[in-house]
């Protein structure tokens, strides 16, 4: 009999330490401030760290990523019922970053038909028949919809500027050739991006962009696992390696697209990604921080004509056979 009393006490004991400890960990993301993430002077990408640990165990960070990404899925719904808003989520980064599997994981409570995802490639030649922006209008959201942006807009002031001799395929007037790619023609290409941005958010579109910024040494393992598992070869490009071989000048590309760009209406992101999944809850964080910021979104209200019928037309249905 004592045994079982002590045992009883040592288990409210241990339970009592684990539920404070639990109830502890859950408020360490309320106690991080997500804005500093979002990038309202200039930085400078190596001064910003690759990693962040946010005390979370990797269970706790899947549970917390699920309660988030179930909330922002409520919200789409009501926001697709209210229709004045759409979101655009723009996402960057080196290769083997994590964009495919942050799409994934942070969108998939939503309805299907409330987000949809644009993985832009290479230009096709119809794409390359119009401006490089012609083919980012097509893709925006509807109101009451998500856009997600694998690889953006972005990348023609990105790749291009890494791989100048691109630009010669948009058949640009009085660009004849690279030497006609000036710092003058990358400064108005910067300005029209952000035109592009202010008239969207001017007209309902919620505008968030996220870097995800990797480090060398994590994309050289990342790139190692896809060599070393047979089932994940098939992501693997010996491209992969001549980009690489240019990492600083991408970092340098990025960061002035970055400090360029980063505005209220249309503000930049910078997300630790070396651990995926605190990379995955941060991302999810802001959008749900974003979202409940955005003032008067509810379902309408059916007029009263109609509200006034309702039991009416109850009865008329419940009379109907089968």
């Amino acid at each position: 009999m004592v045994f079982l009393i002590f045992t009883e006490r040592v288990n409210i004991k241990y339970y009592l330490v684990w539920y404070t400890f639990d109830k502890m960990i859950s408020t360490l993301m309320k106690q991080f401030d997500i804005k500093k993430l979002e990038v309202k002077e200039p930085i400078k990408l190596s001064e910003r760290s690759t990693y962040m640990d946010l005390g979370l165990s990797e269970k706790k960070l899947k549970d917390e990523l699920n309660d988030v990404r179930e909330d922002l899925s409520k919200h789409q719904d009501t926001m697709y019922a209210h229709g004045k808003y759409g979101v655009l989520i723009c996402l960057q980064g080196m290769d083997t970053a994590g964009k495919d599997s942050l799409i994934r994981e942070v969108f998939q409570e939503f309805n299907p038909r409330g987000v949809v995802v644009h993985s832009f490639k290479v230009p096709t030649s119809k794409e390359l028949k119009h401006d490089y922006l012609w083919r980012h209008y097509l893709a925006l959201p509807e109101r009451g919809k998500y856009a997600v942006f694998n690889r953006t807009h972005y990348e023609n002031v990105l790749v291009t500027r890494v791989h100048p001799y691109y630009i010669m395929g948009e058949n640009i007037p009085g660009v004849e050739s690279v030497a006609d790619i000036t710092p003058e023609f990358w400064e108005k290409r910067f300005e029209q991006i952000r035109n592009f941005e202010q008239h969207i958010a001017e007209n309902g579109v919620v505008v968030l962009k996220f870097f995800l910024h990797l480090s060398k040494g994590e994309q050289r393992q990342r790139l190692l696992r896809r060599l070393e598992n047979e089932k994940h070869n098939w992501k693997f490009s010996p491209g992969d390696l001549k980009e690489r071989a240019l990492w600083e000048k991408y970092q340098d590309c990025y960061e002035e697209a970055i400090n360029k760009t980063s505005l209220p209406h249309a503000p930049w992101y910078i997300i630790p990604a070396d651990n995926k999944e605190a990379a995955r809850l941060l991302v999810a964080k802001v959008i749900q921080e974003k979202m409940n910021e955005l003032e008067g979104i509810k379902e309408p209200e059916l007029e009263d004509e109609v509200k006034a019928k309702l039991g009416e037309y109850r009865e008329m249905l419940s009379k109907e056979s089968g």
